[in-house]
């Protein structure tokens, strides 16, 4: 079995304007600048089999070029429930046309479709019962980012396994996007 997802990788030159913000919430697991993605579809465990299947599928996405732009923060989770805070994605519908793509692919390959609404994001850091005041503090204090646009030119199917840090990823296979 192996976890995978299909994602954006954040470009180091954006990610660094986003670790300036990593900061006033005890106990948050920062993210490290190359953890930092805009997920497409999550994945989840597979054989590998499925996982070749899904190679070949993402192959033939053929989608153009497009510029991103990182807008606002927020959380995932209510009150002592939030478990995650995050950089914002511009909307853009270029960005959903390749979500809607990697969701195909994946159901090309008979994955169960994805229930939970789409929401492009950057995840900053992992939460564990944290301070809702702190958490309050620092969405307020960041909800005016808005990064550079940045080219995104291809897309990444990793790989995912825990560690005692956190999620570690890899890159498995990049498929660009027309130019």
């Amino acid at each position: 079995m192996i976890r995978l997802f299909t994602a954006i990788a954040v470009p180091p030159e954006i990610g660094q304007g986003l670790l300036s913000r990593q900061h006033g919430i005890e106990g948050a697991r920062w993210r490290p600048l190359e953890a930092f993605h805009i997920t497409l579809r999550f994945i989840g465990d597979v054989q590998e089999p499925v996982a070749a299947e899904l190679d070949e599928a993402l192959a033939e996405i053929d989608t153009p070029a497009f510029d991103l732009e990182l807008t606002g923060a927020g959380v995932f989770g209510e009150g002592v429930d939030i478990h995650a805070v995050w950089a914002g994605v511009g909307d853009s519908a270029p960005l959903r046309h390749l979500q809607k793509a990697n969701e195909r692919a994946a159901r090309a390959v008979e994955l169960k479709p994805e229930g939970r609404l789409y929401t492009p994001h950057v995840t900053l850091a992992y939460l564990k019962r944290p301070a809702v005041p702190e958490v309050g503090a620092w969405v307020q204090a960041n909800n005016l980012l808005h990064s550079p646009s940045f080219r995104v030119d291809r897309f990444g199917l990793y790989s995912s396994w825990r560690t005692h840090e956190g999620s570690a990823y890899r890159l498995e296979r990049e498929y660009p996007l027309r130019r």
